[in-house]
């Protein structure tokens, strides 16, 4: 299989971003050249790139892109665009905590040097390097949660997923796909049943697409059938993936997972949930206080660019919803398996690691 990345940085600190453009897959492989913040933004915005742990890494190159020009003779000045670039790419979209999270980091990275009495002149290529350690970690923390994930399942397994979770939503490897890739290059004989994720088609689009280049099994059924394909006895494991994971376990992630999770436990099968430490909000006590983003009502209404709906009908359209706690058999993050899902388990693997 070809490696196809989805995102890199072009150059110095000059360069650019480059990102594959998830909103005209599968009929089209194409990037995006990213030369200045905005680019990056609206990229974030319209799901040109997607994913928690990738839209981080994007917006973490975005703050680069927006301090590219800047007066570094002039502090003052240098900080205040600085938390202009990071304010502004915070409200690009708001439940995946991975965004706010590198951008923290950025920030920091540039607080930390000033303590220490360095130049803003070398900011620059400071922030560029902490963007680039930050999509390292991304590629490690991905293969590190699909060699614990992996474990969990059979030498024979039929895994369903729901949304896209793999290497398109990451720097790499995946999180919920990673669970599924290394299993596979353990030996492990494995299909997936892939949900179409309405009303953007993400697991039609893009997970289907995904593995397909890497040639393993697929079968992509419509969001509606995932119960009816449990009862039938065809699943053996529920995999999804994470935008912001609270302290107590309660997980947001694509609209449509609290439905698979309820469906899982009425089919006695395993509800596993992969996500890198950087998803965990332990500022936020239980998933009630996890924010979620209302999308356009167009992408239900005309999602394919056909009008499928009366003009003017009402629509609601959270783009995300929240599994409790109590419903997720496991998390699996880059440090281990947490198990059972609670805010001690968490508190006590988080803690452990440094994370």
């Amino acid at each position: 299989m070809r490696e196809v990345r989805t995102l890199e940085w072009i150059g110095q600190t000059d360069g650019h971003l480059r990102l594959i453009d998830q909103t005209r897959l599968p009929a089209e492989l194409a990037h995006l050249e990213c030369r200045d913040v905005e680019t990056v933004w609206e990229a974030i915005k319209q799901l040109r790139v997607r994913g928690a742990p990738a839209i981080g890494v994007a917006a973490a190159y975005g703050v680069c892109l927006g301090m590219q020009g800047v007066d570094t003779s002039d502090e003052a000045a240098f900080f205040t665009r600085l938390q202009e670039v990071t304010d502004y790419l915070a409200t690009s979209r708001p439940t995946a905590v991975n965004l706010f999270w590198a951008l923290k980091r950025m920030i920091q990275r540039a607080l930390d040097l000033r303590q220490a009495g360095q130049s803003t002149a070398s900011m620059a290529e400071a922030l560029l390097a902490e963007a680039q350690a930050i999509e390292e970690e991304d590629r490690r923390m991905c293969r590190a949660i699909g060699q614990h994930g992996a474990e969990l399942l059979g030498e024979s397994a039929t895994v369903l997923t729901h949304c896209n979770a793999g290497g398109l939503a990451t720097a790499d490897y995946g999180t919920a796909l990673a669970v599924v890739y290394a299993a596979v290059e353990s030996g492990k004989a494995v299909r997936v049943f892939a949900d179409e994720t309405r009303p953007l088609l993400q697991g039609a689009r893009l997970t289907a697409w995904e593995l397909k280049q890497r040639d393993i099994p697929c079968t992509l059924i419509c969001d509606s059938m995932a119960p009816v394909v449990m009862q039938q006895g065809k699943v053996t494991a529920v995999v999804t993936g994470a935008d912001r994971i609270a302290a107590n376990g309660d997980v947001a992630n694509k609209i449509g997972t609290y439905g698979l999770a309820l469906a899982a436990a009425a089919h006695r099968i395993p509800f596993y949930v992969a996500a890198p430490s950087s998803t965990f909000d332990l500022s936020l006590a239980s998933g009630a206080e996890i924010p979620i983003e209302q999308r356009d009502a167009e992408e239900i209404t005309a999602g394919l660019g056909r009008s499928i709906a009366p003009e003017g009908v009402d629509v609601y359209n959270p783009a995300f919803d929240v599994t409790p706690a109590q419903l997720i058999t496991a998390i699996i993050c880059e440090h281990g398996v947490i198990r059972p899902v609670d805010g001690e388990q968490i508190a006590a693997m988080l803690a452990e690691t440094g994370s």
